[in-house]
């Protein structure tokens, strides 16, 4: 699977100057981390799950979390369950036989690619309640666990959090198919000043333990926010709610750092996507769009807006300012636009480039190719590493090519 790779192929030769890579289920972690993006949450109990799967898929969607939590009802459980089992035992006997359960045509790669590595499905990920539900959905999976790249775990502490990571190894050591998880902090304790660095702490020496199995650190805001009854409006970005703001710096200080001891950390939902009333004027400059002529860029500028797409755009760009990567997201409406400000900038490319080519000369200052910053290499060489691998992932954009450009690509595929 790649990134854009749901767009024709001029297309993406136009935008790109380097195009994103391939990589496959069973890549390095650090490859995985980088490449989710924008990982779309789906309640388990939708009657056409799979078909729901396949056409996200088919729309650019990397990575998927089928939920068992929060999204539905306490009584919806077990058929939440009894759902998701079914829907992923046919997506494996579809994988199996080479072709789609529902009889869609099957877009998924080379004819010989196994399940583990490709195929017309996303990474898929299932959130769970209890450690216990590990055991037993892995058992009624089956053989069908293979299409499954692992569990997100729910108000991780330290305390829960080591019984789920418990039930996770158990699981991959019992299926022999490898499983990651991915964390979610979102108890009220990490809210709570008195305690936020005891809990923090504490998730760190878990994950610690587990550290292979950890793929990336999700940040719960909607839960934190309920601790205090507060709901930011769609003209607010999470880091103008100061409660909000001080958890993620928080947690990225303890949990994001680029010294070897830190995981990938992805931005908080964004939970807007009707029309409203606006309080506030567009966060959207028009500049960006002024040049673009197909489609037209101000038609394409007003769909953002109507869309309450403004807000999330600018709350992306801080969640890259702030060291958060990918997020998580609850519309398809919401996926282009962090897949499109993902994609490293040409002049991002370059200076990275600088850096680590002056890093292996022993360091130094440079003045970047586009003459207009300082370059210091190695104060920037970790984040020059970074840049490259979202390079990887969702390419380098031309020198020419704005983020605009490449959301309407994506907006109007």
């Amino acid at each position: 699977m790649r990134h854009f790779g749901h767009l024709d192929d001029d297309v993406r030769q136009r935008l790109f100057h380097r195009e994103p890579e391939h990589f496959t289920r069973g890549a390095d972690p650090a490859v995985l981390a980088t490449a989710l993006g924008a990982t779309l949450y789906s309640p388990a109990t939708r009657p056409r799950l799979l078909e729901d799967v396949r056409r996200q898929a088919a729309r650019g969607v990397v990575s998927m979390v089928l939920c068992l939590e929060d999204a539905i009802d306490d009584r919806d459980v077990p058929a939440g369950e009894a759902n998701l089992v079914a829907q992923l035992r046919a997506l494996a006997d579809a994988a199996e036989h080479g072709g789609p359960a529902d009889g869609t045509p099957h877009h998924g790669g080379p004819a010989d690619a196994t399940p583990e590595d490709d195929g017309d499905w996303p990474l898929l990920f299932i959130r769970v309640r209890t450690p216990e539900q590990i055991g037993d959905l892995t058992r009624r999976l089956g053989p069908a666990l293979r299409v499954l790249s692992g569990f997100v775990l729910p108000k991780f502490t330290e305390d829960s959090g080591a019984a789920f990571l418990e039930a996770l190894a158990a699981a991959e050591a019992a299926s022999g198919h490898r499983l990651l998880a991915m964390p979610v902090l979102e108890s009220p304790e990490l809210a709570h000043l008195e305690t936020r660095r005891d809990v923090l702490t504490g998730v760190a020496r878990v994950l610690e333990k587990y550290r292979d199995r950890v793929l990336a650190v999700r940040l719960g805001v909607t839960d934190l926010c309920s601790a205090y009854g507060l709901r930011r409006s769609p003209d607010l970005t999470a880091y103008d709610v100061a409660l909000v703001a001080s958890v993620i710096g928080d947690v990225v200080n303890v949990l994001g750092r680029a010294d070897g001891t830190g995981f990938t950390v992805t931005g908080p939902v964004w939970e807007y996507f009707p029309v409203h009333e606006r309080m506030f004027k567009p966060q959207l400059r028009r500049s960006p769009f002024l040049q673009q002529t197909d489609p037209p860029g101000e038609a394409v500028r007003r769909r953002i807006i109507e869309h309450d797409l403004d807000g999330l755009i600018r709350e992306i760009e801080l969640d890259r300012a702030n060291g958060l990567l990918g997020k998580t997201c609850i519309h398809p409406s919401h996926v282009p636009a962090v897949h499109a400000l993902s994609v490293v900038t040409h002049e991002e490319f370059s200076d990275a480039a600088d850096i680590l080519h002056e890093d292996r000369s022993g360091g130094g200052v440079l003045r970047s190719a586009y003459t207009n910053k300082m370059n210091e290499v190695k104060p920037h060489r970790a984040w020059a590493q970074r840049v490259m691998l979202r390079a990887s992932a969702f390419g380098v954009a031309r020198e020419d090519v704005t983020f605009a450009e490449l959301l309407s690509a994506c907006l109007c595929s």
